[in-house]
């Protein structure tokens, strides 16, 4: 019920950022080539949500399988040679998070201490910058629920999106939606020559 909840809050954020990013780059385009002027603002605001955007939905992409890995000579391994090397590749996901982390940290906590604000907006630039530090947390956090789920054997590596398996998939559809529409149009053409 409340993992539920948490990935519908997850997916509304991701989609409200999306949504306000396309929406504040129509706008700012109306208005410079339609009226010939622009909100200044327009164009850190969205660098800024895109950042957002990214960041945090690397994390999401980790929990939901959907980041694209070439695993082909780890899925030949055994078993437990499978689950090592997947449990290595998360101990060194989760080192480079660290990494970012750290120096996340301390430049968010430069940018506190000077006290620096946005070029084009009255905003704290660690404030908009905090993204840095949430979105390396919530990567460390989603790596290490990945390492648990291995550990317990509840997964068996990264679930990376199989792009060749989902085209196959898509090329089988259509190939049967042609074969059936080929159908419809032969009865057709039948029942109009015997008319």
């Amino acid at each position: 019920m409340v993992r539920n909840l948490v990935t519908q809050l997850e997916e509304a954020f991701l989609s409200l950022l999306l949504v306000a990013m396309t929406l504040l780059v129509f706008v700012e385009v109306v208005m410079r080539f339609g009226f010939n002027m622009g909100i200044h603002w327009a164009q850190e605001l969205t660098l800024l949500m895109a950042a957002w955007f990214v960041l945090y939905g690397a994390s999401y992409g980790v929990k939901v399988g959907t980041h694209i890995g070439v695993d082909v000579f780890v899925k030949l391994l055994p078993t437990k040679a499978h689950r090592f090397f997947t449990l290595l590749a998360i101990a060194l996901c989760l080192l480079y998070c660290g990494l970012f982390l750290y120096g996340s940290w301390i430049y968010l906590s430069k940018m506190k201490m000077i006290g620096i604000e946005l070029e084009d907006m009255p905003v704290p630039k660690w404030l908009a910058m905090s993204i840095l530090v949430i979105g390396f947390a919530m990567l460390m956090l989603r790596f290490l629920q990945l390492g648990w789920k291995v550990i317990t054997k509840e997964a068996d590596g990264f679930n990376f999106s199989d792009e060749a398996e989902d085209s196959m998939a898509i090329a089988k559809e259509l190939q049967e939606l042609e074969s059936k529409v080929a159908l419809d149009n032969a009865d057709a053409s039948h029942k109009g020559g015997r008319s």
